[in-house]
């Protein structure tokens, strides 16, 4: 955490802008908490909010984008792979006078290992070809908006929140610059890959209906497969040849019979399954529970809880 403070501070004194900090702190379990207090303590460039809980990843950034009121607001994480002073080269484009509302940063390689790799490359890739918004890939939070992409954002009321999916959505312009993402500074990530999964699956289901569609798509294909295992059955007896080195008689078919039996079994849960996660979201929307709750915060006008604030 001090690094993050020594090297943002430094970052900053090159933008030559007024600026603030706002960190939010999504319920840590450690010193986060008191290392903030004392930073807001000693520089008032620095804010702070810290919620009752950990209510992820994604709530938290856009619980900054809340409180966020500049003309110009970066998201970046706090472990320093996303390194502050990129936010430089980030303002420089946006001042370029080229009518960009959005700069992002475009992850040239990862310092993960092999597996994460995969993944990650895996799921950006199949997100752009099923997502009905053109995202960017190998694009994450990291990036520079200007307030009026931030105004948008924040008027969006939905709980199962997917930040650079709604960035695209919106159609402001952006563009990417490339950038070396570098590894973690300090301390072991509180991302594990359950919840990488289940941030991957956010973005499927926020921005894409395919998977709905994939099971009609399934639907049809066992349906035709069907009907042509049928026709061929009942040839296969009625002409009573040889098939597959056997006549109809010598086969009893209750191999085949079971085999069919579980696998329409299994296309039949993971349609419910799809289903499901449809309508898990849309049961978390209707409850309407605040996204976050505050527990304490400082140099930040916060009513405390993230509800939605109509226009």
């Amino acid at each position: 955490m001090p690094r993050l403070f020594q090297r943002l501070a430094k970052a900053a004194e090159k933008w030559g802008l007024d600026y603030e900090i706002i960190c939010v702190d999504d319920g840590s379990r450690d010193r986060t908490w008191e290392l903030l207090k004392a930073q807001n303590r000693r520089d008032s460039h620095w804010h702070c909010l810290s919620f009752t809980r950990n209510f992820g990843h994604q709530t938290a950034v856009f619980a900054g984008l809340y409180h966020a009121y500049g003309d110009f607001v970066a998201i970046m994480d706090a472990d320093l792979q996303d390194p502050p002073e990129f936010l430089t080269s980030c303002l420089a484009k946006l001042d370029e006078g080229e009518g960009y509302d959005i700069v992002y940063a475009v992850r040239r390689r990862r310092k993960e290992n092999l597996f994460k790799r995969t993944c990650y490359a895996a799921f950006y890739r199949l997100l752009k070809l099923i997502a009905e918004v053109d995202i960017p890939l190998d694009s994450g939070d990291f990036c520079v908006l200007r307030q009026c992409v931030v105004t948008v954002l924040r008027e969006m009321p939905e709980r199962d929140v997917f930040v650079r999916g709604l960035r695209a959505w919106s159609g402001f312009r952006q563009v990417g610059i490339e950038y070396e993402r570098d590894a973690r500074a300090a301390g072991e990530t509180k991302y594990p890959l359950s919840k990488l999964m289940r941030l991957a699956m956010d973005g499927v289901f926020a921005f894409s209906a395919f998977p709905l569609r994939l099971a009609t798509y399934l639907g049809f294909l066992i349906v035709g497969a069907s009907l042509a295992a049928t026709v061929l059955v009942l040839t296969w007896k009625l002409m009573n040849f040889r098939l597959l080195g056997h006549y109809p008689s010598e086969v009893p078919g209750w191999a085949s019979l079971v085999c069919m039996m579980l696998f329409l079994g299994g296309m039949q849960f993971l349609i419910l399954g799809i289903m499901g996660e449809f309508l898990r979201r849309i049961y978390n929307e209707a409850k309407q529970r605040p996204r976050w709750i505050v527990r304490e915060a400082f140099g930040v006008q916060t009513d405390g809880i993230g509800r939605h604030r109509p226009t």
